[in-house]
């Protein structure tokens, strides 16, 4: 009897984890005596495991204790033997290259995780004959910048060969990995109209039955992970511990949103996150000009245009001044 009861706690420990979510084995309670109020010991604390596969295909893996994006990575790769560098870009609940399910700073409980890894280099000559070439930036937050989305009827929408999901690799073979999103923007903004220019870009690995799919692939490859129906996440930081909290309301979703649209307008990039971010110092500022000064101080980096940032503050301060 005594065996089996050993075997029963070691399949508890060592099976399958629903949802990718599994316990600590906590201590069991002896019942109290009756007449008795035995203090109830503590919850064992969480451990959170994620369920991973590569997108183009490979068996099912099992992550835990990363607190930010190059630390998941690494876990990633440590899983399937490859280098963090091979990983481009995450998705949850899909192996798709779907630009709307990207990983960024928040992983639901239930999410999971699908890597899309290098695969071929190519290079293309573009001829800037217009200020915009109709891309938007985003990037994986470990040093890759890569295309978001591609513009209707653009300069880069008539390139074939560029696609959506292409990390960004060099410009005139000047390399910008390691380089933020915001800055690979600035630099093919600051390209002179007229003078045809390099991109050498690296598509994210597909399976033999993706090959040829511009901006979507077709269903055979892995299965699509469950959707996450709670609200509770994980959130990553770039220092401290990942945190466990509610997700975001539905106001929140929306104000986040238009401040991510007003970002691709303005600065030819998208990025959750940093939306996210400007939605908690606008909310906190009182004007517009309280949120300039709040954002030059965090994020001056940037150089956001005052008009920008009027735009930003009325989007979550006042939404029907916002644009749609």
């Amino acid at each position: 009897m005594r065996r089996a009861g050993r075997r029963g706690r070691q399949a508890q420990e060592d099976g399958p984890m629903e949802n990718g979510v599994g316990q600590e084995p906590g201590v069991s309670e002896p019942p109290p005596s009756e007449g008795t109020s035995a203090p109830r010991p503590p919850r064992a604390r969480p451990r959170l495991v994620f369920r991973t596969q590569l997108a183009h295909g490979s068996p099912t893996g099992r992550i835990e204790g990363f607190t930010n994006v190059k630390e998941l990575y690494g876990k990633i790769a440590e899983v399937f033997s490859i280098s963090p560098t091979e990983i481009l870009f995450c998705t949850l609940n899909t192996h798709k290259v779907d630009m709307q399910k990207l990983l960024g700073g928040q992983i639901g409980l239930e999410d999971f995780i699908f890597a899309h890894v290098r695969g071929e280099t190519k290079e293309v000559e573009v001829t800037k004959t217009e200020d915009a070439l109709g891309l938007t930036i985003t990037d994986n937050g470990a040093g890759y910048a890569f295309i978001k989305r591609i513009k209707e009827g653009s300069i880069i929408n008539r390139i074939q060969t560029v696609c959506v999901g292409d990390s960004i690799e060099a410009i005139n073979d000047h390399t910008i990995v390691g380089c933020r999103h915001y800055e690979v923007a600035r630099m093919l903004r600051e390209l002179p109209r007229a003078q045809p220019f390099t991109l050498r870009l690296v598509q994210p690995k597909k399976a033999f039955d993706m090959i040829g799919q511009r901006t979507r692939s077709s269903s055979k490859c892995p299965p699509e992970g469950r959707v996450s129906t709670g609200k509770e996440t994980l959130r990553l930081h770039a220092q401290g511990p990942a945190t466990l909290q509610e997700g975001p309301s539905a106001v929140e979703e929306e104000a986040a949103r238009r401040v991510d649209d007003l970002l691709e307008s303005y600065m030819g990039i998208r990025d959750c996150e940093l939306a996210a971010t400007m939605v908690e110092m606008a909310k906190c500022s009182p004007t517009a000009a309280a949120l300039a000064c709040a954002l030059d101080s965090v994020l001056g980096e940037f150089a956001f245009p005052q008009e920008f940032v009027a735009e930003v503050w009325a989007a979550v301060c006042s939404p029907h001044g916002g644009q749609e």
